[in-house]
């Protein structure tokens, strides 16, 4: 999360830009993205420079080429630690003339990069303005790789509306434990039909660079990652560039980020594509029908969005395919006949592997809606047994609005670099959530349900009417609580009233 110092630092970069003129918050992050993601090339370009000095080798990825642009200036000057110095109007004739041409072509002429930054528009209306934000924004942090991050969700903070449009960033703690539970592969293909600033695919690359460096020795893997791995789907213009800008800094070169609105067009290209998908998508509203996808209502017919996305994800996979996604807890327990024939689909139809409650408190300040992570398999002839569910009690973070870290970094997440002393155990259940998944078909079936995590057979969730909410399999221990005899009270009663009634006699006769 941020420190109290860096949200300083944004706060008065955000307050540059209102005094300069910029009113519209969406235009002040497009802009503030766009700045950050030139310092961050400079970075990665410094960073492969020192890599090829000390090994003695050519530089492997230039970002800025050698000479000059096609207007005569020489690329170097395009660099944020050469501009940033230039005097203010030199520096706003470099990023208006030379720089947002070169960023508008960066990833090639093909790539769905350079097709969302073909709009890209650069409007700080004045040099001064520019060189006051390039000096803020060169002092702020930036040694995480993701390099929206925790700066673009506080910035979406700031907008009124941001909770109600859904352009609320997912906690990167939680997309890393969705994508530790699915284990993606160097051959799979993933899809985010609600992409945003495309955190889970940034999340997926990361964990296969991990997981999976051999990848890269294979000419056939390396290029299916660069190009044939990834797929994002958004239907605002401005958060595609914002992600496709975020996909290129972690170094995938050319992926499938596209404008699409998944529950109004139809599927047919898209149909059982997808060997896996990640999603958190909008919750909130519902659609008329003539707006809707004809072939997600033939899976279910409702106006709801988050009904039409959990129709649509089963869509979009391949059998054999599997799914980590989140929903609002009214999916899971919703009594229409939209929501019950969803749910009948998912247990007898596919198979349903885990429900993991996450706590009210994760998507705070932009929502406290109650939400669970529903992974399942996609095999259009049932194989649900036993479904697992999960309590998260705890993230690591506070529940209330200001969400504060409860633990270093080194303890925080679902693979924490350090292990977790008991007592820190309760404020992050991450690790414990990964720990149990893992023993799901084995240790977990002997459970009790009045436990953490437990295993619910098929038949008692068909009897339950298809409910998956934990609560209803969950069950309570009520603590036995003694009462007295109403005999002994009484008895009592009737022992204090006599102690009233010699009190009043004695204080009559002292009075008297």
């Amino acid at each position: 999360m941020l420190t109290r110092e860096l949200r300083n630092q944004i706060d008065r970069i955000w307050d540059a830009f209102w005094t300069g003129g910029i009113s519209n918050p969406l235009e002040v992050i497009e802009q503030i993205t766009y700045l950050l993601f030139l310092r961050r090339l400079d970075e990665l370009q410094t960073i492969e420079e020192l890599k090829a000095t000390r090994l003695k080798k050519p530089i492997e990825r230039r970002i800025f080429p050698e000479g000059d642009d096609p207007r005569g200036r020489p690329y170097a000057d395009l660099r944020w630690s050469r501009f940033k110095n230039f005097e203010a109007r030199e520096m706003y004739t470099v990023v208006s003339e030379h720089v947002f041409p070169f960023l508008r072509n960066l990833g090639g002429e093909d790539s769905t990069y350079s097709h969302h930054m073909k709009d890209a528009r650069f409007t700080i209306p004045t040099p001064a303005l520019l060189a006051k934000v390039v000096d803020l924004i060169d002092h702020v942090p930036m040694e995480e790789r993701d390099t929206n991050g925790d700066l673009y969700e506080y910035m979406l903070g700031k907008i009124a509306t941001a909770g109600q449009n859904g352009q609320f960033r997912t906690p990167r703690h939680i997309i890393r434990l969705m994508v530790e539970m699915v284990q993606p592969t160097p051959t799979d293909v993933v899809c985010d039909p609600a992409c945003g600033t495309c955190g889970f695919l940034v999340a997926v690359g990361e964990y296969l660079r991990l997981r999976h460096p051999e990848l890269f020795a294979d000419d056939k893997l390396r290029r299916h990652f660069h190009r044939g791995l990834f797929h994002g789907f958004d239907f605002d213009n401005t958060m595609l560039r914002i992600g496709s800008m975020n996909m290129l800094l972690h170094g995938i070169e050319n992926p499938e980020v596209v404008y699409r609105d998944s529950l109004s067009q139809d599927h047919s290209g898209e149909e059982e594509k997808y060997t896996l998908v990640l999603a958190n998508p909008p919750f909130a509203g519902s659609l008329d029908y003539e707006n809707m996808a004809k072939d997600l209502l033939q899976v279910v017919k409702t106006k709801k969005t988050e009904l039409l996305f959990v129709a649509l994800f089963m869509r979009l996979l391949k059998t054999g395919g599997r799914a980590a996604v989140i929903v609002p807890d009214g999916v899971l327990f919703g009594s229409s006949n939209a929501h019950k024939t969803l749910r009948r689909m998912l247990v007898e139809d596919q198979k349903l592997d885990a429900v993991i409650s996450l706590p009210g408190g994760v998507f705070k300040p932009y929502a406290g809606v109650s939400t669970a992570i529903l992974l399942f398999t996609k095999t259009n002839s049932g194989g649900t047994d036993f479904v697992w569910f999960y309590d998260v009690e705890a993230d690591g973070w506070s529940l209330d609005d200001k969400r504060q870290q409860l633990l270093p970094d080194e303890k925080i997440g679902p693979c924490p670099s350090q292990p977790l002393a008991p007592e820190e155990r309760s404020k992050n259940n991450l690790p414990d959530v990964l720990a149990r998944w893992a023993k799901r078909d084995s240790e977990e079936r002997q459970r009790a349900r009045t436990q953490q995590s437990f295993c619910v057979a098929k038949a008692d969730i068909v009897s339950a009417g298809y409910d998956l909410s934990l609560n209803r399999h969950k069950e309570v221990i009520h603590e036995q609580v003694e009462h007295i005899p109403p005999g002994q009270l009484l008895t009592e009663l009737k022992h204090l009233e006599h102690e009233i009634e010699q009190g009043l006699a004695d204080l009559e006769a002292m009075l008297g």
